[in-house]
């Protein structure tokens, strides 16, 4: 009778317990609703501090309404900054501590990165605590790629095989690595990365007509 009840005890926290465990480990996604169309992102677990901020921005509402206010053809898209709002709202004026992970995250096209402000200001190189960007990049060529490998060895940060493997194939931004916090990466909506980074600019690199993040949804 004992071992019965060791038994079904046993069985009532086996099943308890693992649903909890599963939602734990359920990717977090958040899709950004734009006028040119949807872009999905997975967060990652590896960076919580900004997977954490990003999630807490989206739920409030706080990302709503901004525009896509510097783009950069071959590079990257920002958005985020909530001086850009459509209708005026306070600044975010607090940053987050860098949270760099290679050579898991990196700069690969797609990849999802927090801005942030210049080394000269800012040497501890703390992330924005709501602008954010998504690569885009330009396509590498072993010679090109070595070349950048090269620099970032002189400041003591590694690209390895994968890495190397990931450039050559997708493209991106590799210069960035090690410097600026990747905490993401784009599950959906690339074709919509490709054609934001396409319009036209003016020499401040905002778009001459407003591309919106409408909404940012967690799913």
């Amino acid at each position: 009778m004992m071992k019965r009840q060791y038994l079904l005890l046993f069985l009532f926290l086996t099943f308890a317990i693992c649903p909890i465990e599963a939602k734990k480990q359920r990717p977090r996604v958040v899709r950004l609703e734009t006028t040119m169309g949807v872009i999905r992102v997975e967060l990652s677990d590896e960076t919580p501090r900004h997977r954490d901020n990003f999630l807490r921005l989206a739920r409030e509402g706080r990302l709503d309404s901004t525009l896509f206010h510097r783009v950069i053809k071959d590079f990257m898209i920002q958005g985020g900054d909530p001086q850009s709002l459509v209708k005026t709202r306070d600044s975010i004026r607090y940053t987050l501590p860098a949270e760099f992970r290679l050579p898991w995250l990196f700069h690969v096209r797609g990849a999802l990165a927090a801005a942030r402000e210049p080394d000269e200001v800012n040497p501890e190189m703390r992330s924005s605590g709501s602008q954010f960007y998504i690569v885009y990049g330009k396509s590498w060529g072993e010679n090109s790629l070595g070349k950048v490998r090269g620099m970032l060895d002189e400041q003591g940060i590694e690209m390895n095989r994968d890495m190397w493997d990931a450039y050559l194939q997708h493209g991106g931004s590799p210069h960035l690595d090690g410097t600026y916090t990747v905490f993401g990466h784009v599950i959906e909506g690339m074709s919509v990365v490709k054609e934001i980074q396409r319009v036209p600019t003016d020499k401040n690199d905002r778009p001459q007509e407003d591309v919106i993040l409408l909404r940012a949804v967690v799913e």
